[in-house]
């Protein structure tokens, strides 16, 4: 103990066997010395003895019964032997631990592992590299490297260059091809390292291959450096646990069913996991202009900016004096009779309040919904607020105007009282879907996001090409709420209320971008759709699945998307009116590309030459029916789907109407 203390170890003493194993249970010692000079429990003289026969000694051996050391009264005798010890035996056993860790962790890494002697015998391969490489376990233990078969597609002198490394030193990394025992080849991101990194060594001893690509087209890269980032974070992401637990199915896995679960692995390791893969191969160019217009961002082209911004953002002089709900017109008031029904004619409502029917149609929505209510806010602030949200839409835009945006509002409203729609959301759910139905579209230029970053739009720059025009209307809106205490809905809420709010309002905004849209379908129908029929109808299953944070957001998503693009789904006469006022707009877009020299993002509305029908098939057929199939299965929406189905064979029978008189007759 003396000893032990002048070495600065920590030492226990225990009097009994029963003591000295809870002590070493609870301390986990390196080195136990047992006193046998008073000893009951056994014969210390007769378990040291060397000529004690091997059966009886072995297991006593194994348990670490290895050393006698006879009593000394000096202290510095006893000091030097534990310091002996401590130097020796017990410093091995620390690096035999070590290395037993050592292994069992490239045991479970999922990236090739082999180690070599320094005669090029393999001594060590990891199961991650049996199962690339299709090997048994151990089957390749014991083989010199050269017996193991090469790609040709190396470059002749790449295993020189190795080599030299090797001999230097040095590490090597880079790409090389391995070849599988059933003779495919494999592109590797391999790192080799010596182990002994003297000069003078003449072979090096690991050989460390980091796979990169598991398929023998190489077409999945992954690099060891993020992978290990991956497996040391300690916050892991669902998508990261989701290919783990693959990664670990995979080395136990046949080879046909290792090699299927490669390419599971390199599709999710893509960023948009819900967005499918866009062709234009076999498509039409309708489709293709649709896809490129609304969902792509194309090079910007040199030309000089293109600012939209010039005009201020205010009430204009004849809307300071607000309405009042009272105060509406009979006439309008009239038009505004059936506003809980579907087939509700919005553009009625744009000629009685001479194209202003936001602020009439949101006065009779929001007072409905209780709005004033929940923000506590007085009727005369709401009313302002609508005046000029209103007035900064764009009333010389043919579709992205007031209008549009009242359309939009009175859809989300019609969606809000459908049962499940209430089921799932809470009341500042509805607040929120309201204000941003009201605002999805303030200050619309009437242009894409495609024109605008080709342009180099001054928003392009400030929003990084990335979804411009929704961080725009988003973030002009807050602004011009907030900027007057005479339109400011927002300034009787509490704190956090007024941030769930403002957090939900921006959500469904930037949901309305189209690039996302796929995205966020396959998401309602992945999370809330297939779950909703797999539970039977179970009560607690379904509240479960309306209920949760996540699905929430999804639902409102989904909901605002519907409403926005929901013309095709409304009656017949309101429909064709929405078709010509879109494809005004893109003509006019397409009309200004052509004057400034920019790429044309949709060439096939040129005026001269575009087919609304064909546009109006390809923009159902490929961004509305999935969309609101999910959307009618969720909510129960027959009428829209009876309207869609009409409009379509209407479009459809135009087209072939105008196909059949450019034939020439028969006689």
């Amino acid at each position: 103990c003396w000893a032990c203390e002048k070495a600065n170890f920590r030492c226990s003493v225990a009097r009994t066997p029963e003591s000295a194993l809870e002590c070493f249970m609870d301390k986990q010692h390196d080195l136990v010395i047992i006193d046998h000079r008073h000893s009951r429990h056994f014969d210390a003289e007769a378990l040291c003895r060397p000529d004690r026969e091997e059966a009886s000694v072995m297991p006593l051996i194994n348990a670490g019964f290895n050393r006698r050391f006879v009593e000394n009264s000096n202290m510095m005798a006893c000091y030097n032997e534990l310091l002996q010890l401590e130097h020796g035996e017990v410093r091995a056993q620390v690096k035999l631990r070590a290395g037993n860790a050592i292994f069992m962790a490239l045991d479970q890494s999922q990236e090739a592992i082999e180690i070599t002697s320094e005669d090029q015998v393999i001594q060590y391969v990891n199961p991650a590299y049996e199962s690339i490489m299709g090997y048994q376990p151990g089957e390749l233990l014991g083989k010199e490297i050269i017996e193991v078969p090469k790609s040709e597609k190396n470059k002749p002198d790449l295993l020189e260059t190795i080599n030299s490394c090797i001999r230097k030193g040095k590490e090597w990394q880079g790409i090389y091809y391995a070849k599988k025992k059933n003779g495919d080849s494999v592109q590797q991101n391999v790192k080799i390292t010596p182990s002994n990194k003297h000069k003078d060594r003449r072979k090096g001893s690991l050989d460390v291959r980091s796979t990169t690509s598991r398929g023998s087209d190489g077409s999945s890269q992954r690099r060891h450096s993020s992978m290990a980032r991956i497996h040391s974070m300690t916050i892991e992401a669902p998508i990261t646990k989701v290919i783990n637990i693959i990664n670990a199915a995979q080395e136990s896995s046949p080879m046909p069913v290792a090699e299927a679960l490669d390419r599971v692995l390199e599709i999710l390791r893509t960023t948009e996991l819900y967005s499918p893969q866009l062709g234009t191969k076999d498509e039409d160019p309708h489709t293709n202009d649709l896809v490129g217009g609304l969902m792509t961002v194309r090079p910007p082209a040199g030309s000089p900016l293109w600012s939209l911004w010039t005009r201020p953002h205010h009430i204009p002089s004849h809307l300071t004096t607000p309405l009042s709900l009272n105060d509406i017109p009979p006439r309008i008031a009239q038009t505004m009779e059936n506003e809980d029904s579907w087939d509700f004619d919005i553009f009625n409502l744009e000629a009685a309040t001479m194209k202003r029917p936001l602020t009439f149609l949101g006065l009779k929505i929001f007072s409905r919904f209780g709005v004033c209510e929940f923000l506590n806010c007085p009727e005369a602030t709401l009313r302002s607020w609508l005046q000029v949200i209103e007035a900064n839409y764009h009333s010389t835009n043919s579709y992205h105007n007031s209008s549009h945006a009242a359309d939009v509002l009175h859809a989300t409203a019609y969606f809000l009282c459908k049962e499940r729609v209430k089921q799932s959301l809470d009341p500042i759910d509805e607040v929120a879907a309201l204000i941003a139905a009201t605002v999805h579209d303030v200050d619309h230029p009437g242009r894409t996001n495609s024109f605008l970053c080709n342009a180099g739009s001054e928003l392009a720059i400030l929003y990084n090409d990335t979804a411009v025009l929704e961080s725009h209307h988003a973030a002009l809106a807050f602004q011009i709420t907030t900027r007057d205490d005479k339109c400011n809905i927002f300034k009787n809420m509490e704190r956090n209320e007024y941030r769930t709010l403002r957090q939900a309002i921006i959500d469904m905004v930037l949901a309305t971008e189209m690039t996302k849209h796929f995205e966020h379908v396959n998401k309602f129908v992945n999370s809330i759709n297939k779950p909703l029929a797999a539970g039977n109808g179970d009560e607690e299953s379904v509240k479960s699945i309306l209920t949760s944070p996540e699905n929430r957001i999804l639902v409102k998503r989904m909901l605002i998307k519907c409403a926005d693009i929901s013309n095709p789904c409304r009656p017949q006469e309101l429909c064709i009116e929405w078709a010509g006022r879109i494809s005004e707009e893109y003509f006019a877009q397409t009309d200004e590309e052509k004057r400034q020299g920019l790429p044309v993002v949709m060439p096939v509305f040129d005026r001269n030459t575009c087919s609304i029908p064909k546009s109006q098939i390809s923009f159902i057929d490929y961004f509305i029916t999935d969309m609101f199939d999910a959307w009618d299965a969720f909510a129960d929406l027959p009428n829209l789907m009876q309207h869609l189905d009409n409009n379509f064979k209407y479009w459809k029978g135009l087209d072939e109407r105008k196909l059949h008189s450019l034939r020439p007759h028969p006689e």
